[in-house]
């Protein structure tokens, strides 16, 4: 079975550093298409208390990967989701994705992102440093097919725009040729 498992749309995982732009990467593209939905991990975690306890060094909840992997996996079953998160990406099963987008940012423009936020100064540190060493990155890159995976940068709007319109048109594309191998009927004709 392909990896869209019969669905007659996409799913596509968006990752990156926290305040790489994930959430308006993922708000745009569904504003363009509207068969596609953003899914924030955290917030569906904070709606259905998906958490494992709280880490008070860091000052951060701490997910239940199984609980947040069994509420996924039915979100994600009928395709057209836009999954926003910046952790867990290495825990997910590859079959859930098509594509798999890594948001990059300058290191300057990320610490004054996440300053401006109100991070503390050592969240700060931690999530620039993450950047530097590419930690979603290499955990993408290390758990998917390296076909599925693209690595965007996202320093401005005009990135935001021309990522947005990437993905768009690979998401139509991606309907396009399984509404053309019957992947698409299947999965009207068994609903």
């Amino acid at each position: 079975m392909s990896a869209a498992e019969g669905r007659a749309l996409p799913n596509v995982l968006v990752t990156g550093t926290p305040g790489t732009g994930k959430s308006a990467h993922c708000a745009a593209v569904a504003e363009a298409l509207a068969e596609m939905e953003h899914v924030d991990v955290n917030a569906l975690a904070r709606s259905q208390g998906l958490f494992a306890g709280k880490d008070e060094e860091r000052d951060v909840d701490v997910l239940d990967d199984d609980k947040v992997c069994d509420a996924l996996e039915e979100v994600l079953k009928p395709g057209g989701k836009l999954v926003d998160t910046h952790s867990m990406v290495d825990y997910f099963p590859e079959r859930w994705f098509d594509l798999v987008v890594i948001l990059r940012t300058d290191n300057t423009l990320l610490f004054d992102r996440l300053t401006k936020r109100g991070y503390s100064p050592s969240k700060v540190q931690e999530n620039v440093q993450a950047e530097i060493m590419q930690v979603l990155e290499e955990e993408a890159k290390d758990s998917y097919a390296k076909e599925i995976v693209q690595v965007l940068k996202s320093d401005n709007v005009e990135d935001l725009e021309s990522n947005v319109e990437r993905i768009v048109a690979w998401a139509k594309a991606w309907i396009k040729d399984n509404e053309e191998d019957g992947s698409a009927d299947d999965v009207a004709e068994s609903s």
